[in-house]
């Protein structure tokens, strides 16, 4: 037998070994033999021919039950558009009830990709009816979240879609995430599985119930989580551009030479603390770092860093904290928990806000003695230098003015692009907890 020859009867025994593989794969259709389905799922015999893993692709904190919804959205569906990170063969989403004062039924919940950039209208073939251990629908209790089914469907990285839920009945406050930066829908009655979005004609700047997206993926290797206040939360960001550092941090993983291949997912509370939780005054502030910090990211699908900006809130607002060792010791208590879940921590300097309303020589002080510890190397594994990175080289207290949006506190989108190129990619994979 010729090399030629034999080459190509192993081409061949592989495309058929290939053919039959998929011919397992799709016979089983919806979520049954998708690999990596929950424990209640029946797996397959083809599981085990497809490698991959779970990875959360994005997310949103819950901040708050949203004011004025006492009786929540009943007989409405709420159409949120969210912007993944990293793609993968299938999808699953993770609803919240954590600020309701009842129970949250959800009695027809779908997921499909959106045709265009921020649209709630669907692309052709890609609407899916979400369930629930098998079920169709769902009821959290107050206090309560959950995790759906695996959905059989093709997501792209740097892709908009669509998760839609229905209530059929009030149901207390709706807990939410305020400031999205992104448009999303509402239409009266059951619309869920609507791929038209004619009826979806109330938009909202809010993300409600839902707080997370996980995608099977075999070509990322896990997610990083950024956790922080409303620098990281991309408040001052175009709304509907996925212009937050975080968003601009994907791209860089996604494309750079050599860069992890990891889902980004954003953790920011817009007005958020280290160490105080939000107040009666404050609500949407939602609690501490520290309060939140398992919930929010150490425990997120395939996290394998945690990159935290925080602090300058813990300044600003009362009762104000102007101890600079207590702050310090809030951070070094994130990592030290972090380190317990074998997560290294990549922290941030604060950044300057000279000019800002809040502005004080007192505050400006306290800044720069919790910045002199940070880079001494005593508090995080990696620091990444985003005070350095946004500063006026002229005048050193304030934002660039190409980095500043105008408030002289928060970026530009310019100022966010430069804050991801300031992240060193290279430390996100290293897995190890650093001796400090």
């Amino acid at each position: 037998m010729t090399r030629r020859v034999g080459f190509l009867l192993l081409a061949g025994l592989a495309a058929l070994v290939l053919l039959i593989s998929a011919g397992i794969f799709v016979g089983f259709g919806g979520s049954r033999g998708i690999p990596g389905t929950a424990p209640h799922e029946p797996q397959t015999s083809a599981a085990p021919a497809v490698s991959g893993q779970w990875v959360g692709t994005w997310s949103a904190a819950a901040a708050s039950a949203e004011p004025g919804t006492q009786d929540g959205y009943g007989q409405m569906s709420i159409r949120n558009v969210v912007h993944t990170s990293v793609g993968g063969s299938s999808a699953r989403i993770r609803l919240s009830n954590l600020y309701g004062t009842r129970p949250l039924a959800i009695s027809h919940a779908s997921l499909a990709l959106s045709e265009g950039s921020g649209s709630p209208i669907a692309t052709a073939g890609t609407m899916h009816r979400i369930t629930f251990g098998g079920k169709p629908s769902v009821t959290l209790p107050a206090g309560g979240e959950i995790t759906s089914d695996p959905v059989l469907l093709a997501v792209p990285g740097n892709a908009d879609l669509l998760v839609t839920t229905y209530s059929p009945a009030p149901s207390g406050p709706a807990t939410y995430h305020p400031y999205a930066r992104q448009t999303s829908y509402l239409a009266r009655g059951d619309r869920t599985e609507d791929p038209a979005g004619t009826a979806y004609t109330e938009q909202s700047p809010y993300w409600r119930y839902l707080t997370g997206v996980d995608v099977f993926s075999t070509q990322a290797h896990g997610a990083v989580v950024a956790i922080g206040d409303s620098i990281t939360d991309g408040i001052t960001s175009t709304p509907g551009a996925n212009h937050r550092w975080t968003d601009f941090l994907a791209d860089r993983l996604r494309n750079e030479p050599g860069a992890p291949r990891y889902g980004v997912l954003n953790a920011g509370i817009s007005g958020n603390r280290l160490l105080t939780d939000s107040n009666r005054l404050s609500p949407t502030n939602g609690p501490s770092l520290l309060s939140r910090l398992d919930r929010d990211a150490l425990s997120r699908t395939g996290v394998k860093a945690v990159v935290v900006e925080i602090g300058v809130n813990d300044l600003f607002k009362a009762p104000r904290q102007l101890d600079a060792q207590k702050i310090v010791a809030g951070m070094r208590e994130v990592v030290r928990r972090a380190h317990a879940h074998g997560l290294r921590v990549t922290g941030s300097t604060l950044t300057p806000f000279g000019g800002h309303r809040g502005y004080s020589r007192q505050l400006n002080a306290v800044r720069e003695q919790v910045n002199h510890v940070i880079r001494s190397g005593t508090v995080y594994d990696e620091v990444v230098d985003f005070d350095r990175t946004l500063r006026d080289p002229v005048h050193p207290l304030r934002l660039r003015p190409a980095y500043d949006s105008g408030d002289h506190l928060h970026p530009s989108d310019t100022g966010y692009r430069a804050m991801a190129d300031a992240v060193d990619v290279d430390h996100l994979r290293q897995a190890a907890p650093a001796a400090l």
